[in-house]
């Protein structure tokens, strides 16, 4: 387990996890968090039956311009007052990692911790997308994927390249129970009450 040292920031220490745990991973910039991130983590934590969901709050997305982004501090803050289940754990140590890509991110955490069976939470747009990701087949390589629905992206999400390649490893939605200890590549499509609520049309409408 990660030891905490005086010189090393908290936002940098993973959270803390034991063997066996079934935890979630779910990255993104948070900027704002919102409803639909909440929304997406509860239903993976139900649904995949998770003991922990961590969200990775990212120095920024390296498909998108950084432009006027709040800092990590900020952004974390804000995702700590929004995340009211315990079982989820906001952390910033993506930023220590030299690399502003998933694959980094994936590939160090279960390579710190090979004991825990971690899951890749996504929403349906991140799918319809992820064939652009840096390494996108690696990370379906090293662990199972869960995909949240989200409004107006399912049927794109599902004829997307990457869901078209992945097609023979697709798990039924109703053994998304199994899905974290399943031997990668394989993936699950997450159907949910959907929430149309975007950080994007947040930061539009100019609220915080």
């Amino acid at each position: 387990m990660p030891t905490r040292a005086s010189s090393t920031p908290s936002s940098a220490i993973l959270p803390l996890a034991f063997a066996g745990q079934r935890i979630g991973l779910m990255g993104g910039t948070f900027n704002p968090p919102h409803e639909g991130h909440a929304l997406c983590a509860l239903t993976a934590l139900r649904r995949l039956r998770l003991d922990q969901l961590w969200w990775i709050v990212t120095p920024g997305n390296p498909l998108k311009s950084g432009a006027g982004l709040p800092s990590l501090e900020e952004r974390m803050a804000a995702s700590r007052r929004l995340a009211a289940d315990p079982r989820i754990k906001v952390t910033g140590f993506e930023a220590t990692l030299g690399s502003p890509y998933t694959y980094a991110t994936i590939r160090y955490v279960t390579r710190r911790l090979p004991a825990v069976d971690f899951v890749w939470v996504m929403g349906a747009d991140n799918l319809a997308g992820f064939h652009r990701w840096q390494h996108w087949r690696d990370i379906a390589d090293l662990v199972p994927i869960a995909v949240v629905d989200r409004p107006g992206w399912r049927l794109k999400a599902l004829a997307s390249p990457a869901a078209a390649r992945l097609a023979r490893f697709r798990v039924p939605e109703g053994f998304a129970g199994e899905l974290p200890v399943l031997r990668p590549p394989a993936w699950t499509f997450l159907s949910t009450r959907l929430s149309a609520v975007s950080s994007t049309a947040i930061r539009a409408s100019g609220a915080t």
